[in-house]
């Protein structure tokens, strides 16, 4: 019998592994005062089969301790460093040598964000951010990483003049020519992909009495219909991603990829921030979770599977701001876990565990596909449990 039962979870398991499915990484910040040593966070990540972590700098020690992990890393170039990056290319050459080149390719450096959220930076760096793109791209060609290692920036979706319905995303007119344009154009000629940050607990929020919670957290809902093209939406995840497809669409660059580099639901927050609980950011991690690893792309672009960084690792006592902001965490420093949700056996894989609860496919088009995975990964999780 339990040679029979090993068969059946290597079946289930090849299965599942060729099965069209998104991956799901982690943001890894360090804004505290407590964390554990960088080694055991590789431990942690790996043991929670995260096999994609996102960094918010090229921290030596991180780098180091993520080496021969077999994790891939997705790397940062700060705001406070794009306005010297612009404005000369032997600082961006220096800065890929002694930040990247060094460590590659022992660690899996796959990315490179140029700065985070530009267009919302006070400090008003935005007219750096393609300059400093361009020139950290020619460093990767001098050292012969360019084709291994991608270069993009986070953008939030403040950068959107219009995101509801989905279908008449645009961006910001101001934005449009001087620098969205240019930086698609970039993206494009290197295969690189559009980065954005999604948070459906900032809309939810903000506007509790119009929008759904059980439409937030990816639970059953009638769903919405965008006026605009017909399609029905179970999720505000969903409606959020298309309406950056639109608007990429919309600038005639449907051929570019979306990678959306933050997401996350805060466990705590202040009394005016309507729905931070630790029920609610389980339930959306969670769900979410399950939803990109069973496959399937949004009502726009059913077939393209969803690639997505949770937003975050840790709690992080040092942040500023609201109290959410110190309370997106998967984990406490400790490693203690805030909340229960599916574990990530690996971004191609695609084994769920823990998960019971099936989300409602967001199309037609990608209704059997999801179903069936599901009902693999769900059999497999029957039999891990036996």
């Amino acid at each position: 019998m339990a040679s029979l039962r090993v068969s059946y979870l290597l079946l289930l398991q090849s299965i599942l592994a060729f099965a069209d499915g998104g991956s799901i990484g982690i943001n890894y910040g360090r804004l505290a005062n407590n964390l554990p040593t960088p080694s055991k966070v590789v431990e942690l990540l790996k043991s929670k089969g995260f096999d994609r972590v996102k960094l918010y700098d090229t921290d030596s020690e991180v780098l180091t301790a993520l080496a021969n992990s077999g994790i891939s890393v997705t790397v940062a170039l700060p705001n406070d460093l794009l306005s010297s990056t612009a404005a000369d290319q032997s600082f961006a050459d220096n800065w890929v040598q002694t930040k990247i080149s060094q460590f590659y390719p022992a660690t899996k450096i796959e990315a490179i964000c140029v700065g985070n959220e530009v267009f919302a930076d006070p400090n008003n760096t935005t007219n750096f951010l393609i300059p400093a793109m361009k020139n950290i791209h020619a460093s990767l060609a001098k050292y012969s990483l360019d084709s291994a290692i991608k270069i993009s920036s986070p953008v939030a979706l403040s950068a959107l003049q219009s995101s509801y319905p989905s279908s008449s995303g645009s961006f910001k007119s101001e934005l449009v020519e001087p620098v969205i344009k240019p930086m698609l154009d970039l993206l494009r000629q290197t295969g690189s992909y559009f980065m954005v940050n999604v948070y459906p607990f900032f809309a939810y929020s903000a506007n509790s009495n119009d929008i759904s919670l059980d439409y937030s957290l990816f639970k059953q809902n009638p769903g919405v219909v965008d006026s605009g093209n017909g399609l029905r939406y179970n999720s505000l995840f969903d409606a959020q991603v298309d309406a950056v497809f639109a608007a990429l669409s919309a600038l005639k660059y449907d051929d570019v990829k979306i990678v959306v580099t933050e997401t996350g639901w805060p466990s705590l927050g202040d009394t005016n921030e309507i729905g931070a609980s630790q029920d609610n950011a389980a339930s959306y991690n969670g769900n979410l979770v399950t939803r990109v690893l069973t496959g399937g792309g949004t009502p726009l672009r059913p077939q393209d599977q969803l690639d997505v960084f949770l937003f975050a690792l840790f709690n992080e006592n040092e942040k500023k701001g609201p109290t959410s902001e110190r309370n997106y965490g998967l984990f406490y420093p400790s490693e203690e876990k805030v909340y229960d949700i599916p574990e990530v056996a690996g971004s191609q894989s695609t084994l769920v565990k823990g998960s019971k609860s099936q989300v409602p496919p967001t199309s037609d088009a990608t209704k059997t596909h999801v179903s069936a995975k599901l009902y693999l990964t769900l059999l497999l999780q029957f039999w891990i449990s036996c």
